[in-house]
């Protein structure tokens, strides 16, 4: 870790306190002047505390340094990586205004607004040439990693712990208890996990808030009552008993490939999930009963902990986290998986967990032991731990990073939903600078941020004969970054699009920007794309759906919905189209046809998805307005418009009927659980612009209604040319949302800019 550091300490930015005080009313803040984010050129990214003494470090201090009231927005605003990017930055500077854009006072006031979101935005830029951010939001994804450090005994740096105690106190709800996500109402997982995880940093359980936290678990029926996944972690705990699970049966693994339920069939995330969980519950880790877990045996229960009945605990499940309820298939198959588990032979369940850990192995090497996500990461950790041994290489790199999932704001340190949404992030922003002729004004940006598109297409891609049921990767562009090497269907097809437009855009504009991606590299991931497409013409989001429909009734999450099966998705589908379309426009001699029968079934995709209403489910943001713009530009790609399409007339009737008197949209994440549009209390700048980037792709001929989104946008907008942060924007499996700080940016820069090349 320390050569890790070292190595990339020059490309780190380091926080000004004297600066940084002027987010504070009155006084200095000497916290924040000892951190620095550090970054690689693959885009590997973590924060660092410099300072010389982390142990005096108060948590009170930290909770002073950045006052954060949840009451007011559960979203932090970014405000240290922020304030860290664009210290001493003049953005005072006028703007002139271009003739061009002269020709109506609407027009010049967008150009001002748009010069002044680029300028703004690019400083955010790192050091290494991407967009990063604040990706947290679930609630439940810390604690699970410190339960994970406790039991292995690998505590994380103390600044660590105390910027994560700040930041569990600061989300905690008024009622006393956690959320599943910052803007839930409280829940026993959220709540258990959260009240667990301060005990393990030492919080003392009679100071008011953890007061608060426990009267709130015992009021609402007490931790017997956790939903699945919360039985899990208190079970490697020892503060639950294994009995009270019902079986993960690790010899799943062992049974026929061709079977329609075998695991590998799952959609990744669920498979990758499950699978570290099967080895803890399999070899029936319990971390040793000390002081602290007895005293939480009594804090988290309403009864006795000897009285439990653990075998009626399993299905139990308290009403605030019920999101699905269990499906009779699976209470049969559970109760057989309970039978079997007493009876289980001892070397039919060592050789399901040595199966498992060498899964596990090649997960960790495949992704240099990033993993696919933080759930995985933090149990992949726990069973190689158990496996190999504290002081194993194994374990020792995933403990290294562990703090890549980390993220610190100003409501203290949270933990992400990825390890950053780095290539997601600094596409979206190639394309919104792009989108018109102002883009060209940006050319060294653009040209670091292509840089960092370059470094991260997966060119060397996993060996056949060490696959593990991956879906080849060569080609694709991921989520994050290229080490963490899992492509998707919408980021490699992205990725196609983004390298396509700025190669037109710098050409178009004469431009001394050299290309360093070649066709060769794009066909590798235009065939990518083609081999993610599903029977039904959609997209996935990692896979080629592999298991039946009906799997999802072996859903064993009572907080998540759809998660067994890699569904396709309205915004995967949009997003290959997109990428075909515009891989076909520039090299029209390539597997013409086959890419012309992919488009034309992903069209048809898109329509059968759309709803009688006209509208689109979201199932990667909040969430009509999000999937009305991609389903819109899947249409363009067809030369379908509002005058020739009734799809699109009736997308855009639906997204107008939802614009507010004063211009804007605001979609609340409710509508993504309700699976209906849910209407915010307020307008926001992402729906607003996402509503915006759809009607205009569709020309859509009511000028008024776009010129009063736009002036919305515009009003909205601070003075430093940033905007401000609102509720939550991001969602996975419909129950549980993400945060996503950048989209508050390059969403309305993209809207805005569209307007200019427009009209």
């Amino acid at each position: 870790m320390d050569v890790q550091h070292s190595l990339l300490a020059p490309n780190s930015l380091k926080l000004n306190a004297s600066l940084c005080g002027k987010h504070k009313k009155g006084g200095m803040n000497k916290f924040w002047d000892d951190w620095e984010l550090i970054t690689s050129a693959k885009g590997r990214q973590y924060w660092s505390y410099i300072g010389s003494n982390d142990s005096l470090i108060k948590v009170q201090d930290i909770a002073a340094s950045f006052p954060f009231n949840k009451q007011e927005n559960a979203n932090s605003a970014d405000l240290v990586y922020r304030y860290l990017a664009t210290k001493g930055v003049d953005f005072s500077i006028p703007i002139e205004i271009p003739e061009p854009y002269k020709s109506s006072e609407l027009i010049a006031d967008t150009y001002t607004h748009v010069k002044k979101g680029i300028n703004y935005y690019e400083k955010l830029i790192t050091p290494n040439h991407f967009i990063t951010g604040d990706y947290g939001g679930p609630m439940f994804l810390l604690p699970g990693l410190i339960i994970v450090s406790h039991i292995t005994d690998s505590p994380l740096p103390i600044s660590f712990q105390k910027a994560i105690i700040a930041y569990m106190r600061n989300q905690q709800n008024q009622d006393g208890g956690w959320g599943l996500h910052i803007e839930s109402k409280s829940t026993m997982f959220g709540s258990c996990m959260n009240y667990t995880a301060l005990r393990l940093l030492g919080e003392d359980p009679e100071n008011e808030k953890m007061k608060q936290g426990r009267l709130w678990i015992q009021s609402n029926g007490g931790a017997s009552l956790i939903p699945s996944w919360g039985k899990f972690y208190l079970s490697v705990l020892n503060v639950y008993e294994w009995e009270g699970n019902n079986s993960l049966f690790p010899e799943i693994w062992l049974l026929p490939k061709w079977l329609p339920f075998y695991p590998a069939k799952y959609w990744c995330h669920a498979r990758m999930v499950y699978l570290p969980m099967a080895y803890c519950f399999g070899a029936k880790i319990k971390h040793p009963l000390c002081e602290l877990s007895k005293a939480l045996r009594e804090e988290l229960y309403t009864e006795d902990y000897k009285d439990i009945n653990w075998a009626k605990a399993r299905n139990a499940c308290a009403e605030s986290d019920v999101f699905r309820h269990s499906k009779p298939l699976l209470k049969v198959l559970n109760g057989l998986t309970n039978i079997y588990e007493k009876l289980a032979p001892k070397f039919l369940r060592k050789k399901a967990l040595n199966f498992i850990i060498q899964y596990i192995n090649a997960e960790d090497e495949q992704t240099n032991y990033i993993n696919i996500g933080p759930v995985n990461q933090a149990i992949n950790s726990l069973a190689i731990w158990h496996r190999y041994g504290k002081e194993s290489k194994q374990f020792q790199a995933h403990v290294s990073h562990w703090k890549d999932y980390l993220w610190l704001a100003e409501d203290g340190m949270k933990m992400q939903g990825y390890n950053g949404a780095q290539f997601w992030e600094t596409a979206f922003t190639l394309n919104a600078i792009n989108e018109s002729e102002v883009g060209q004004e940006y050319e060294e940006s653009l040209s670091r941020l292509y840089k960092f598109l370059d470094i991260s297409q997966i060119q060397e891609g996993i060996p056949l004969d060490k696959l593990f049921f991956r879906h080849p990767n060569e080609g694709g562009w991921p989520f994050s970054t290229v080490e963490h090497a899992w492509p998707i269907t919408d980021c490699t097809a992205d990725g196609i699009k983004t390298v396509i437009n700025q190669h037109q855009f710098a050409l178009k504009m004469k431009s001394t920007f050299t290309p360093s991606i070649d066709e060769g590299r794009l066909r590798q991931a235009v065939d990518l794309v083609l081999s993610f497409q599903g029977k039904d013409g959609g997209w996935s989001s990692y896979e080629k759906r592999r298991a039946p429909f009906w799997i999802e009734a072996l859903n064993p999450s009572e907080i998540f919905g759809e998660i067994m099966v890699d569904y396709p998705y309205t915004e995967c589908s949009s997003s290959s189209i997109q990428g075909l379309v515009k891989f076909r426009s520039a090299y029209p001699n390539y597997k013409t046809e086959e890419i012309n029968k992919a488009i034309i079934n992903g069209i048809q995709f898109i329509k059968n998805q759309q709803g009688e209403d006209g509208s689109w489910y979201g199932s990667w943001g909040v969430c009509y307005t999000y999937a009305a713009w991609f389903g819109l530009e899947a249409l363009a790609c067809g030369d379908e418009y509002y005058e020739n399409s009734e799809n699109v007339k009736l997308a855009c009737d639906f997204l107008v009927s939802k614009q507010q008197s004063d211009g804007s949209w605001g979609e609340s994440y409710e509508s993504c659980v309700k699976l209906e549009y849910v209407q915010h209390e307020k307008g926001q700048i992402i729906n607003t612009a996402w509503s915006l980037l759809g009607l205009m792709i569709a020309n859509y001929p009511n000028q008024d209604v776009i010129d009063r989104a736009i002036r919305f946008l515009n009003g909205r907008q601070e003075e430093n040319g940033d905007f401000p942060q609102e509720s939550i924007s991001g969602v996975f499996n419909k129950n549980c949302m993400e945060t996503y700080t950048s989209y508050r940016n390059v969403f309305p820069i993209w809207a805005l800019n569209r307007y200019l090349r427009k009209y």
